[in-house]
């Protein structure tokens, strides 16, 4: 565990596409039962337009970010990706995004992998530089167009979205600050994807008890336990959200009411994120929180692992929240596909396949 309240968050972007799929229209398809979605608590899911990918949306959340942040791009001497669906096999997303907005050259970052945690990896290494004072502000982005197996279940919830993190020394200027994080990993293989294998694998029900509720809870402990705090003490719960169903159950296993895990839990309305699924949580919270509460942080990889963090709002989110758009204007901002259009622009079927 570490103590770190003397980093903080400048500013935060989400960017989401605007295209949407029902899940129900994804079930008709492969012949599930209506209720399914239902059960998943997932009811729709954005689709990525042809010409959006990870890195066009990790520009659009890092411009947000640096807009809410009020600071020149130059001064980023840092900028971390977390991303399971780079564009390029061998050529960093990183460089894209910095030199469109304006960092580069002297600028220290990397692609980040680990599953939906890499941008929380990059988070916990952006607390680490900034503290021991080798830079002055890191922009952190988690941005991710999933993918699944046409007719396997994660297709109802593998969705697209991006969401960024600008974080600095604590000052006037923060929206929040970090009280302390505690990370716990281990080698549970619960969902994996092989090299040139175009879709990802998954254990099933091994990727529930094992790996995403074992680590989380005991993230989540370590860290009660290392700064003495309870649920209680928490006004805000956001967990990775693989489906809307998993946050509510480990909340209610680790003793949280749903209520303080409900205003983070996007996932039923855009689907799973990966990289942006608690970060975008994050946001929506931050727009909607008080200085001085407290939030709880979980984000979770497969594989497996799990940090915890716990946040305190500052005086300063308000004055940032409308400096970009807000989650809840990204979720009204929205159109429907139906599955054609989802599988021509998600390249499920092209006019070489027939």
């Amino acid at each position: 565990m570490k103590t770190i309240k003397d980093v903080g968050i400048a500013g935060w972007g989400v960017y989401f596409p605007k295209y949407r799929i029902k899940c129900s229209n994804i079930g008709k398809v492969w012949g599930f039962p209506p209720q399914y979605s239902d059960g998943l608590r997932v009811y729709e899911k954005t689709v990525a337009n042809i010409d959006e990918d990870a890195i066009t949306m990790g520009w659009e959340a890092a411009r947000y970010a640096v807009a809410r942040a009020k600071i020149d791009p130059k001064e980023i001497e840092a900028i971390y990706v977390g991303t399971e669906s780079k564009p390029y096999a061998v050529k960093p997303s990183i460089t894209v995004i910095a030199e469109a907005l304006g960092i580069t050259p002297k600028t220290l970052g990397a692609d980040l992998e680990f599953a939906c945690r890499a941008a929380s990896e990059a988070m916990e290494a952006s607390i680490g530089l900034i503290s021991s004072g080798m830079i002055k502000y890191s922009l952190i982005i988690g941005s991710d167009t999933a993918q699944a197996s046409p007719g396997d279940v994660l297709e109802f919830t593998a969705s697209s979205g991006a969401a960024a993190f600008i974080l600095s020394l604590r000052d006037k200027n923060a929206a929040a600050y970090f009280e302390g994080s505690y990370s716990y990993i281990t080698d549970t293989p619960d969902f994996w994807r092989r090299s040139l294998a175009k879709y990802p694998m998954h254990g099933e029900q091994f990727t529930g008890d094992p790996a995403y509720f074992a680590h989380i809870i005991s993230a989540v402990k370590g860290l009660m336990g290392e700064l003495g705090l309870k649920p209680s003490d928490f006004d805000y719960v956001v967990f990775h959200q693989p489906n809307g169903r998993f946050p509510l159950k480990v909340a209610a296993r680790l003793g949280f009411p749903k209520e303080k895990v409900l205003p983070g839990l996007i996932t039923p309305m855009i689907g799973n994120t990966y990289n942006g699924s608690a970060l975008i949580g994050l946001a929506a919270v931050l727009e909607v929180a008080n200085p001085g509460q407290r939030i709880l942080l979980v984000p979770f990889g497969s594989g497996a692992g799990s940090d915890a963090y716990s946040i305190i709002v500052e005086e300063g989110v308000k004055e940032k929240i409308h400096l970009a758009p807000t989650v809840k204007e990204l979720l009204e901002d929205k159109e429907y596909v139906d599955y054609t259009y989802y599988s021509k622009y998600r390249g499920l079927i092209s006019k070489f396949n027939f």
